[in-house]
Parts: structure tokens; C-alpha cells; sequence
């Protein structure tokens, strides 16, 4: 689940991450809520909301009121406008990047730091990679400060900047570790004229399958007016949510329909939309995005996968997960070839890659194996397995950027 930012920037106020003055609005109103000029954010769950319209400045009280009322009647990145982040702006010196994201092959958090914030941290790191800095740490422990001091110091970071900003690193750390996210941003962390070090934006993804254990943010997410999509549901994502509906038992069957060959079957907290992306990136077309998780009964990941692979013009499908303690591979192995054996096909065929490492995985491995179907393990990570899984189909690009 993606938090919305002025949802992300409550739990950094919590842990005393200082951000800009701002208050949500979610009709259109006669005047700023304090003086002008300021910011107009659209709250929707996506990024690069600048580039579509949804991260704008009113320099005054005409402009406040037609720039909210233009959003609030939008879209933005495909999904309705319902509230607005209105804040100061602020008068920026510097701006840096800083993240804690999860390594999947490591099996270890890592926190991630750059002295150029405000733009695309994967493409900063493939061009120019000596200007991120990465660290693995201890999940009992946490990032110490002292660690995060090196971190940082590395970008030739020092004096008081040194110290606020590994301040606000530690501080992320412990809320990705608190709150089972999958990724915690801020970008830009800025530092302003004044001399103060603050977080302009803020993007927080938790885990889905470990929202029983945060019952505030489980309330947002069940919440039906927080987010809504700027386009109706086909009927083939119609009969995929039908599927999920079948049994209480995990997660299968969230899918948004695309015109492409390759059907995909992903999950585990943030994985699915990584997935998606590396899929995309090595020229795949998918079929479908799709989100499964929670241990689904082999039922369920069985009439999904057929589902999928009705769909007109999908040659094959990829599995990809995260690696997963709460999904038995076992099952979504049976499910998934019980699937395909439904459909008339051959499972060796039609399966491009299954990367789902976790709970019971070598049962899972030995029923993949018995059909001549190709699995990776743990070691393979995501992005590599996506790569496959084009490759599969014929249309990798290895250098694609």
C-alpha cells in the first residue's frame, strides 16, 4: 500500500523529521490557508506528479483559487484528485536524496543516500553511480548514527549538514523498520536559506500483508473516497476481482489490463510494481499488472492464472514475487500448473520464468521440476528474473536503459 504524502509526512512529524507548514484541503476554496505564494500538491498515490500537472505554485489568491479548482476537477497520473497538500514554499539552497529500501538477495535493508536530490534515483544511479552511496544494516538493530554519518560523508557531506542530515536518515530507518515498509523516500531532503534541514516530499509503501499490524494506516487503506482511479474496470479486471472474491484466503486477483504477450502473476509488498517495471524496461509488453500475496489458496492462483492466460494474444506468463515468509511456494507451484493444465497447454511452455522464493519453497521447486518448468531461486533477483522472462519471448534489450 502507498501512503499518500501528506499521510508519509504525519509519520515523519511523529518521529520529528522536520517538513514544510501545510494542511490538506479537499474542496475548493475561496483563499490559501496562509499567505501566498505556496504549493499545491495533488494527493494521489503515484510519482513524477510535477510532469502531469499535479505539483503546482500559486502566486496568489486568483491563482490559489483556479489552480485548486482546475485540480480538483482532474486527473492526475490516472487517478481523480479528491485532496490537495496545500504548503509554504520554500526558499531551497541544496537539495539531497535519501531512501531505505529492502535487498531482496541480502535478505538486509539498505539505506541509500545521494547529494542530488529532486530527480529519478535509478536513473542517477546508472548514469552516474559514483554519486549514490548504499549501506546494508541490521534489522534488530537499526541504522545507527553513526553509520548513517558514514554513509553520507562518503558524498563529501560535512560540518552541520553532516549531522542533520544523518539525523533524518536514522530517523527514516527506524520508520521503514516500525511500519514493515517496502520503500521509504524523501526526495528532495532540502536544505533551505534559513539554515534548516527539512523534507519537501516523502513516499512510503507498506508491506500489504503486514497491515494487520498497523491498524490506523489498515484504516486508510479501507478507506473507499482516499484514492479513485480516473478510469472504469474492464470486464476482464471485472472477473479477476470475481477470483479474489472466491475465498478469504490471501490475495489474488487485484490486476489492471494492458495490451501486451506476457501475462504476469507478481507480489509481495512493493515487488509487484518493481517487477512491472523491470518488465517494461527490457522491452516486454505486459498483459496485465497484478498483485498477489498472503498465501492465496491454490483455488484462487489457479483460476487466476487461467483467467490470465485467456486473455487474447498472451503467449506465456511470468511469476515474480518478493522473497515471502506468509506465501507457501507449494501452492502457488500447484495453483499455477493446475492453471495452465486447465487451459490445454503445457506448463514448460507457457511458464517464462517463477521467482518465488519463501516458506516451503523446496516442495514448490520439486512440483515445478516434475513439469519441466524453470525456477529461480533467491539468488536471482527480480530485475534479472524479469529480464528473463522478456528474453523468453524474444524481446530483451540487455542494454535497454
Amino acid at each position: 500500500m502507498r501512503l499518500l504524502e501528506y499521510e508519509s509526512k504525519e509519520i515523519l512529524k511523529e518521529k520529528g523529521i522536520p517538513t514544510p507548514f501545510g494542511r490538506v484541503i479537499s474542496a475548493i476554496e475561496k483563499a490559501p490557508p496562509f499567505p501566498v505564494p505556496c504549493v499545491l500538491k495533488a494527493q494521489v498515490p503515484a510519482g513524477a506528479r510535477q510532469k502531469a500537472g499535479g505539483v503546482v505554485i500559486a502566486l496568489n489568491n486568483e491563482e490559489f483559487q483556479y489552480k485548486t479548482a482546475q485540480m480538483l476537477s482532474g486527473t492526475v497520473r490516472g487517478y481523480r484528485v479528491n485532496k490537495i497538500l496545500v504548503e509554504e514554499r520554500i526558499d531551497v539552497l541544496e537539495e539531497f536524496y535519501m531512501g531505505i529500501i529492502y535487498d531482496t538477495v541480502a535478505k538486509s535493508p539498505v539505506a541509500i543516500f545521494s547529494p542530488q536530490g529532486g530527480i529519478d534515483i535509478e536513473k542517477l544511479a546508472q548514469e552516474r553511480p559514483e554519486s549514490v552511496h548504499k549501506r546494508h544494516f541490521s534489522v534488530r538493530h537499526g541504522l545507527l548514527e553513526y553509520e548513517a554519518r558514514e554513509i553520507i560523508s562518503l558524498a563529501g557531506v560535512g560540518g552541520k549538514r553532516l549531522v542533520a542530515l544523518s539525523n533524518i536518515l536514522a530517523l527514516l530507518a527506524s520508520i521503514f523498520l516500525e511500519n514493515d515498509a517496502t520503500v521509504a523516500e524523501i526526495n528532495p531532503v532540502a536544505q533551505t536559506r534559513k539554515g534548516t534541514v527539512m523534507a519537501l516530499d516523502c513516499r512510503l509503501e507498506i508491506d500489504d500483508d503486514a497491515l494487520y499490524r498497523h491498524t490506523d494506516i489498515q484504516r486508510k487503506s479501507r478507506d473507499p473516497d482516499r484514492t479513485e482511479g480516473g478510469r472504469e474496470k474492464s470486464s476482464f479486471e471485472e472477473k479477476a476481482a470475481e477470483i479474489d472474491g472466491l475465498d478469504q484466503r490471501g490475495v489474488a486477483g487485484r490486476l489492471i489490463e494492458f495490451d501486451g504477450n506476457l501475462g504476469l502473476i507478481i507480489g509481495g509488498g512493493g515487488a509487484s510494481l518493481t517487477a512491472f517495471d523491470a518488465v517494461k524496461r527490457y522491452g516486454g509488453r505486459p498483459a496485465n499488472y497484478c498483485e498477489i500475496g498472503g498465501n492465496p489458496s491454490v483455488l484462487k492462483t489457479k483460476e487466476l492464472t487461467k483467467h490470465i492466460l485467456s486473455k487474447p494474444g498472451v503467449e506465456k506468463i511470468a511469476v515474480i514475487m518478493n522473497v515471502v515468509s506468509n506465501t507457501r511456494v507449494d501452492l502457488m507451484a500447484r495453483g499455477v500448473i493446475k492453471g495452465i493444465l486447465e487451459t490445454g497447454r503445457r506448463p514448460s511452455e507457457t511458464v517464462a520464468v517463477f521467482r518465488v522464493p519463501g516458506a516451503w519453497e523446496k516442495e514448490g521447486f520439486k512440483i515445478l521440476s516434475r513439469y519441466g518448468v524453470e525456477y529461480c531461486d533467491r539468488t536471482v533477483s527480480i530485475d534479472e528474473a524479469a529480464r528473463r522472462a522478456v528474453e523468453k519471448l524474444g524481446g530483451s534489450h540487455p542494454n535497454r536503459k
